[in-house]
């Protein structure tokens, strides 16, 4: 079934073998995403391995994150912090702990396990969790959690001018500017955490091994 919206066309399957169709025998044809405003305000002008059109960026990103970020011997390489820290003493016990506080009162808890997942996350990739509060963070918990909730809803709302490209000067909904400004404050806090980690390298103190930020780094073209 084909649709239109605005502009732009959509094929929608809606059987297993449709579905095979569209990843296994077209799957080329399937493989470039639509340049939507928010791939181009938040992700660096679609440099982000999410939105990239298909080609040599596509494929080098590709590359990329299966032989420095997802290689089997890079996961093992941090497979104590999935286990041993996670499991044993840390992440785990103060997800518990959160709960346990919280247990007189009503407890949402997609917010405590996004909590426990970036701060596992953030601790792989940049070698500490951004999701704590302490005496020298270069940002709060909040800002964190409010930064990747905004970038979370941008990046999944209708934006009428994706669409309609005769209307593209225009910011009806008001979206481009939010997400312009979302931008700018994760360039401020990728410029800070990349500071933060040449200077504990200047000192000795090694938080993160090389390949895993300057991978991070590259995918995000900075």
């Amino acid at each position: 079934m084909q649709l239109r919206f605005g502009s732009q066309s959509v094929v929608v399957g809606s059987s297993a073998k449709i579905a095979k169709a569209f990843f296994k025998t077209h799957d080329v044809a399937i493989f470039g995403r639509p340049k939507l405003a928010a791939g181009k305000y938040t992700t660096y002008n679609y440099s982000n391995i999410t939105w990239p059109q298909y080609g040599p960026y596509w494929k080098q990103a590709c590359k990329l994150c299966m032989t420095e970020l997802l290689s089997a011997k890079r996961l093992d390489s941090y497979e104590y912090i999935r286990k041993q820290e996670l499991a044993a003493e840390q992440e785990l016990r103060a997800f518990l702990n959160d709960l346990f506080v919280n247990t007189n009162e009503p407890i949402e808890l997609k917010h405590h396990f996004n909590t426990l997942t970036l701060n596992i996350i953030s601790r792989m990739v940049f070698g500490k969790k951004y999701l704590e509060n302490s005496e020298n963070a270069i940002v709060s918990p909040e800002e964190v959690t409010k930064m990747l909730d905004k970038l979370f809803v941008l990046n999944g709302v209708l934006n009428i001018r994706d669409f309609i490209p005769w209307i593209n000067f225009l910011d009806l909904q008001g979206y481009i500017k939010k997400m312009k400004m979302l931008g700018k404050k994760f360039d401020r806090f990728i410029e800070r955490v990349l500071d933060e980690h040449i200077e504990r390298r200047k000192a000795g103190r090694i938080m993160v091994p090389k390949t895993w930020l300057v991978c991070f780094c590259r995918l995000l073209r900075i």
